[in-house]
């Protein structure tokens, strides 16, 4: 297989890893904790895995010997830059314990442990993926692990390979699982482990005690490098305000870091536009300002930045949304009307005064992906509507209003894009390459101090490297009270933009300078791997800022 050059010169990367994890370990247990929130209602789910004590690694003189541990791995979810560094770290840290121990992947996500599908990764396979993006190794699948025949399936297929643990690599949702499984496999006593690691791109799945998921760094450097490039073109070419989406349906995390990395001229923000409770219209009129403000002084061009998310924090928008799909499931007066044209009547004669009037003002297009395109449960699948095209019609459309009164003399050319796919499976920055190599070997301590129902935890992220700290944080600790589906479940919290904080609070201090017809862009240019540290080894700029940098 042909590699690119840079291919093979990562495959040489060492990662960087704490002083802790560098060699002899021993686990320091520390206070017992609690659930955010729900206390009782979580307590009573996981009567074995609650309260457990944050763990410390902390290094000492000798070495970590243990009998072979059999370990399996799973990806589970979507794919984050990294994910290949913890599998390496997994494998290294095993061998280093034990050269006989053997760790094997699960193949297509958690379905490979339910129908007994893997392979074992040895030092050749392993050695191909270090320090490379994607989830390919032994690919990824968003199954999820909830049914006890699953988890009893899972116990015969461990018992047939020996394996003593169970990694799972995956975001909120897929780390709940890993705990309800935990959780499971000691009140059967089956003696198998469970230890989940922080993966998401979009920044949700982090807390007091998990700083950032492994995966946001190099995809927010990814989008903001393309960002970047765009309004240098815009800034070159003079023309064309352009519109970008960014991957981020629950959080605004990744537009919010892109928006500090480029400083662009307009950034939604989800969380905000609910706390406010904006209208579809009063997004539009804040974005007409700056256009308008712009093109007085001649500058006919810009960049606007859009989370994934928008359209269902926007409230009357989560209403109208509420109540297509409380109309529209299972309906097949609906499904037996013929034509767009008789869809979309009936629906207006179906919705609340309020809804109907917001339904009726939107494009045609988008109403007809609200009310055609639905998910197998019968919802709409936010995420596939293009909120960027929505924005750019209902932009032009009251500019046009504005040139015909004369109160816009400027000239509307716009750009529609979605970045997504293109920063899941970026080569991991050293940052992550070097975080999810430590989460990696320090999951392997874990396991072999018989712990479960923890997330591997590496903190003090912001110091070098090596001044990095390990151990690791009880997921029950992560964890609240939710409707899912109509019934309530203990899930881990998710994070949102933190409208107090401080990354949200620079947006906010620097927004009307972006803004402004004197241009601030900043071109953040591509992901380093070789060169200063403070090019190369930075983190991102919300952890930077959370952290008072």
């Amino acid at each position: 297989m042909q590699k690119s050059p840079l291919q093979i010169a990562r495959q040489g990367y060492q990662p960087k890893m704490p002083v802790a994890l560098q060699g002899a370990v021993r686990l320091v247990e520390g206070e017992k904790t609690h659930s955010v929130a729900d206390q009782e209602e979580i307590k009573k789910l996981f009567p074995n895995t609650y309260g457990l004590p944050i763990i410390t690694m902390e290094p000492m003189s000798g070495k970590n010997e243990s009998e072979p541990l059999n370990v399996g791995v799973i990806l589970s979810g979507g794919q984050a830059p990294g994910g290949h560094n913890v599998i390496s770290g997994l494998y290294d840290g095993l061998k280093a314990l034990n050269p006989k121990s053997k760790l094997y992947g699960f193949l297509g996500g958690p379905s490979g442990l339910i129908d007994g599908k893997y392979q074992e990764l040895t030092g050749d396979i392993i050695n191909e993926y270090r320090n490379t993006g994607g989830f390919d190794i032994i690919g990824s699948g968003r199954t999820k692990l909830e049914e006890t025949w699953q988890f009893d399936n899972g116990i015969e297929v461990c018992k047939q390979l020996g394996i003593k643990a169970i990694v799972i690599i995956g975001g909120d949702d897929s780390n709940t699982n890993a705990c309800v499984l935990a959780e499971y496999y000691l009140q059967k006593q089956c003696g198998i482990q469970v230890i989940g690691c922080p993966k998401t791109i979009d920044g949700d799945l982090k807390n007091e005690m998990i700083e950032t998921s492994f995966g946001f760094d190099t995809a927010c450097k990814t989008y903001a490098e393309l960002i970047g490039n765009i309004q240098r073109d815009a800034n070159s070419a003079k023309k064309y305000w352009h519109f970008i989406r960014l991957m981020g349906r629950s959080a605004s995390h990744i537009a919010l870091e892109c928006a500090l990395q480029s400083q662009p001229n307009v950034c939604l923000i989800s969380e905000e536009v609910e706390a406010k409770k904006m209208t579809l219209n009063e997004i539009v009129e804040d974005i007409v300002k700056v256009i308008v403000n712009r093109a007085n002084a001649g500058l006919n061009f810009g960049t606007i930045l859009i989370p994934e998310g928008l359209i269902e924090f926007i409230p009357a928008m989560r209403v109208l949304i509420q109540e297509l799909n409380d109309m529209l499931a299972n309906n097949e007066e609906f499904s037996s009307l013929d034509g767009d044209d008789a869809k979309r009547e009936y629906v207006k004669s179906k919705l609340t005064p309020a809804s109907c009037e917001l339904y009726r003002s939107l494009p045609k297009g988008i109403a007809r992906q609200l009310t055609l395109d639905r998910d197998p449960h019968g919802n709409v699948m936010v995420s596939q509507i293009e909120t960027e095209k929505l924005l750019i019609e209902m932009v032009g459309k009251r500019l046009a209003v504005l040139k015909a009164n004369g109160e816009y003399k400027g000239k509307f050319s716009a750009l529609n894009h979605f970045f997504g796919y293109e920063g899941r499976c970026a080569m991991p920055s050293n940052f992550d390459a070097d975080y999810c190599y430590s989460i990696g070997v320090n999951a392997t301590h874990l396991i072999a101090a018989g712990k479960t129902g923890y997330m591997s935890l590496v903190r003090n992220l912001t110091r070098p490297a090596a001044e990095w700290l390990a151990g690791g944080v009880p997921i029950t600790m992560m964890m609240n009270m939710e409707k899912r589906n109509g019934k309530m479940k203990p899930v881990i919290q998710k994070a949102l933009v933190d409208l107090n904080g401080k990354p949200f609070q620079y947006l906010q201090a620097h927004r009307e300078e972006w803004a402004d017809p004197v241009t601030s862009y900043i071109y953040p240019g591509p992901i380093q791997y070789y060169g200063p540290t403070e090019v190369c080894d930075q983190p991102t700029r919300t952890l930077l800022l959370e952290r008072g940098k």
